[in-house]
């Protein structure tokens, strides 16, 4: 072993001076142990072995020591080395573990007391919430190695190490490390609704009337999200409740809704039925869970225009034979959209999180005037949702941005009746900001250094894939066994995050104008590049500007610390910056129009942060623009106003609470896909969010 000056990197990550003496000293302990003698030559010769290098981890270091005990023969030894070095471990881990204890008990709110995966979804820190927190250091453990062993196993050593490199270094960063779940779906309900749950391990059968629909589905779902790390997304949710109600009350209910239909006392009408379902099925997919470490299911519904509608469910057929009735549908959907956005006064209900599916003909207008009148409406009576507007039926946002291709994926269920199912298996994301500035500063071309990290996260992801594959073969994967997912219609997915930040270091103006156009079209194009060469008939990618709730918050702390240019303690999601009260609504459907997008094949999600709600012409005219510019996936974001006091919400954006005049206020805004209290976000997550523009109105062009 080459004696040289060279730093180690420590266990917490932070860096030392390499001592020769430590692994001496080490190596002689073991031996003492066994009562072994070690001479200066024995310990020589367990040195020769070691192959240091600047940056060397700790862990290494003594993994090639026990390594090179074994080849000298030394058995025992090296037995005690790893029992002592384990010992020593779990006593750190410990320590580890009581130290985070302490420190997320005295913290402000779970978000912030998180350390891996900070989530404004989790409410309220308690001991449930902390239980979840506990183990996660273990997970991504465990998680790193099984990617690691499959990555030596398909490209050997120096590549598995090349990718501990890069994550370790945060020039990526694997997305949900701390689960062993795949990540998120868009279901199809079809299995459950021939099947119930069985299948999955529940004990529930088919839905055979409305009440066990809505009993059921609420089941349905949460074990479904039990076997995932994010979103669940039930795109068939309405036409199936629909169905379940016609047979009930007949397909025309819906022209008869103010009928009496309840024989008990309460004398109900068929759509307060309906609405107690509504009731029944949200509020309770609102409870935190103990599956989901004390949070609510991450559950997501769509809406469709009649050509939407008709584009994919036109040849669907359900058991019995029937198809879907679209007039029914129709109403059910407004219904549960007006019900929803009343019922948001009340308390505060974060899911579903709800997409609106418009499609739009060549002159930017929507194909169906009812429904795209209606959406103006709703987001002019305060409702908040994403409207995800197309010009063909080719593509779906089901996932809170995530946007999926199903041309040639198809939505037929292998029975087959038609159904949605698709989503993503894993994300890992590139933090742009910092590869790029990598690259530069070492006086490389940023688009080649780059293409070395996208090769590396494509090899990475099918590694992933392969590891999802033998747990499906060794039936660990229910959902995919039953139905509910196709493992082919599931992408791997590169995210990125630094975008916005890596154009600032370039100099570039984040403006709609060619040379950030340029940039921001390189460096997609490329990734889309690998997409497509990495592509088979049994595995896709794709790639998304993810949402970046806590990773965002993470690459600016990194990369500061680093010694890198960091303009802001939060990486945007966008493709402009949050902060930035020169541009108007206009530039921001530009900049998230479909040249800036044309290459984000999984999608992104443009926040139209408004100071104040707009009236329904208003909203229409600008449900125009945004399909003028080719901005497909979009919200309107006013924050709603919380009374800390008497709990009166109101959807507009006040400092002051219009039923007790308390002062003492609090704001339901996005975080980034779903509404919450901002005082639940975490602490720099907050400070984010007290830093975004809100345009007024006269701000529109």
């Amino acid at each position: 072993m080459e004696i040289k000056n060279f730093t180690i990197t420590k266990r917490d990550g932070s860096k030392d001076q390499f001592s020769l003496d430590k692994i001496m000293n080490a190596i002689v302990k073991a031996f003492e142990s066994v009562n072994e003698p070690a001479d200066l030559g024995i310990v020589s010769k367990i040195l020769n072995h070691l192959d240091m290098h600047d940056d060397i981890t700790v862990e290494d270091i003594q993994n090639q020591v026990e390594e090179a005990l074994m080849r000298e023969g030394y058995y025992k030894v090296a037995k005690s080395f790893i029992l002592y070095r384990q010992l020593h471990s779990e006593d750190r881990d410990t320590l580890d573990k009581m130290m985070f204890l302490s420190e997320y008990t005295e913290s402000v709110n779970a978000a912030t007391g998180s350390k891996y995966d900070a989530n404004a979804n989790v409410e309220h820190k308690n001991i449930a919430t902390l239980i979840g927190e506990l183990p996660k250091s273990n997970f991504i453990r465990l998680n790193r190695r099984l990617l690691t062993d499959r990555i030596k196993k398909m490209y050997g050593k120096q590549l598995a190490d090349e990718y501990i490199d890069k994550l370790t270094h945060h020039f990526i960063y694997k997305n949900d490390e701390t689960s062993l779940a795949n990540y998120c779906a868009s279901i199809t309900m079809y299995p459950w609704l021939i099947g119930g749950t069985q299948a999955i391990g529940g004990n529930s059968t088919a839905p055979t009337n409305l009440k066990s629909f809505a009993g059921g589905f609420v089941n349905m779902v949460f074990m479904v999200s039990s076997m995932l790390s994010g979103a669940c997304a039930t795109p068939e949710f309405l036409m199936y409740m629909n169905y379940f109600i016609g047979k009930e009350y007949g397909k025309d209910y819906w022209q008869r809704a103010d009928e009496q239909a309840d024989l008990s006392l309460k004398k109900r009408t068929i759509d307060k039925i309906i609405t107690d379902y509504f009731e029944q099925i949200v509020y309770t997919l609102n409870q935190p869970t103990g599956a989901r470490n004390y949070q609510a299911v991450f559950w997501n519904v769509a809406y469709y225009d009649k050509y939407y509608f008709q584009s994919i469910f036109g040849e669907f057929y359900f058991p019995d034979g029937s198809q879907p009735d679209w007039d029914g549908l129709s109403w059910l959907q407004k219904r549960f959209m007006k019900w929803f956005n009343k019922e948001r006064t009340k308390t505060l209900l974060t899911f579903p999180v709800e997409t609106m599916a418009l499609l739009v003909d060549e002159n930017g207008e929507c194909k169906d005037k009812e429904w795209g009148d209606f959406t103006a409406e709703m987001y002019a009576e305060g409702h908040s949702f994403f409207t995800y507007m197309s010009d063909n039926a080719d593509s779906l946002s089901s996932c809170c941005r995530l946007r999926n291709e199903i041309t040639d994926n198809g939505f037929s269920y292998t029975l087959g009746a038609g159904g949605v199912s698709t989503g993503s298996k894993s994300v890992l994301t590139i933090n742009l900001n910092r590869c790029i500035q990598y690259a530069v500063n070492n006086k490389l071309d940023y688009l080649e250094y780059l293409g070395g990290i996208i090769d590396l996260c494509h090899k990475v992801q099918l590694a992933y894939n392969e590891n999802l594959k033998e747990l499906q073969e060794r039936g660990m994967l229910p959902l995919f066994d039953a139905g509910y997912i196709n493992i082919g219609r599931q992408y791997l997915t590169i995210g990125i995050n630094g975008l916005v930040e890596a154009a600032e270091f370039m100099g570039l103006k984040i403006t709609p104008n060619d040379d950030y156009l340029h940039f921001v079209q390189g460096i997609l194009g490329l990734i889309e590049k690998y997409n497509k060469q990495y592509r088979t008939k049994d595995v896709m990618f794709n790639c998304e500007m993810i949402p970046a709730e806590n990773v965002g918050v993470k690459h600016a702390k990194w990369d500061r610390e680093d010694g890198y240019f960091v303009p802001r303690d939060c990486y945007n999601s966008y493709f402009y910056v949050v902060e930035d009260d020169s541009l108007t609504i206009i530039d921001k459907f530009k900049l998230h129009g479909a040249p800036y997008i044309e290459h984000l094949t999984g999608g992104s999600a443009l926040h139209m942060n408004l100071e104040e709600h707009l009236s329904k012409e208003q909203y229409a005219h600008l449900l125009k623009v945004a399909a003028k510019e080719g901005c497909n996936y979009f919200t309107f974001n006013i924050p709603n106003t919380v009374c800390n006091d008497c709990g009166a919400i109101d959807k507009r954006y006040l400092h002051e609470c219009p039923h007790c005049h308390s002062k003492n206020v609090d704001y339901l805004t996005r975080i980034i896909g779903y509404l919450k209290r901002v005082s639940n976000f975490s602490q720099p997550r907050q400070e984010e969010a007290a830093r975004r523009f809100y345009a007024p109105e006269n701000r529109m062009a």
